[in-house]
């Protein structure tokens, strides 16, 4: 297994090639997309890296998993090909690839900790902002459930702390 700490090390040139690292990089068509893929090209510049970007359609529970979501889908198709565009410089020249999987699931956090049970991931990277859910600050289940179950090492990266929190954030 290889682990943050050593992707984030550069490979002296007269090294023997590593393992490509296996990462995980759920997407959601945000702004916060764009910041995750450029944290992922920093990793990929510096070792070999097999990226699967993933984007869940979540399935309502009175619907069968398997229903017809046009809309959800082609949303779904046009953010993989955005987040392929952008990380395909990561692995430019390098032995790496990109891959990217349109999942259907009940749950986004569950079907993202099976791919990288699936894969046989080193980490999953995802990007995650505050938000208010019955008066208390949180990152959302998505994040929530990752973090408790992945088999792997997990990156959250976190987006700048909205003006509207800020105030509520700060010790009185």
């Amino acid at each position: 297994m290889v682990s943050f700490r050593q992707a984030f090390r550069p490979q002296p040139a007269d090294s023997a090639p590593t393992k490509a690292f296996r990462v995980i990089v759920p997407v959601s068509g945000g702004d916060s997309d764009v910041r995750l893929l450029q944290i992922v090209e920093r990793i990929a510049q510096r070792q070999n890296a097999n990226i699967t970007i993933v984007y869940v359609v979540e399935v309502q529970q009175s619907m069968p998993l398997d229903a017809e979501l046009p809309a959800e889908i082609e949303r779904g198709e046009h953010v993989l090909k955005d987040a392929e565009r952008l990380a395909s410089s990561c692995v430019e020249g390098r032995k790496g690839s990109i891959t990217t999987e349109l999942l259907q699931a009940r749950s986004a956090g569950a079907a993202i900790v099976d791919e990288a049970i699936d894969r046989n991931a080193d980490a999953i990277m995802l990007s995650a902002s505050l938000r208010r859910k019955h008066g208390r600050v949180t990152v959302g289940d998505t994040v929530d459930y990752v973090l408790t179950n992945a088999p792997c090492e997990v990156m959250v990266i976190r987006q700048a702390v909205p003006e509207w929190l800020s105030d509520h954030l700060e010790p009185q």
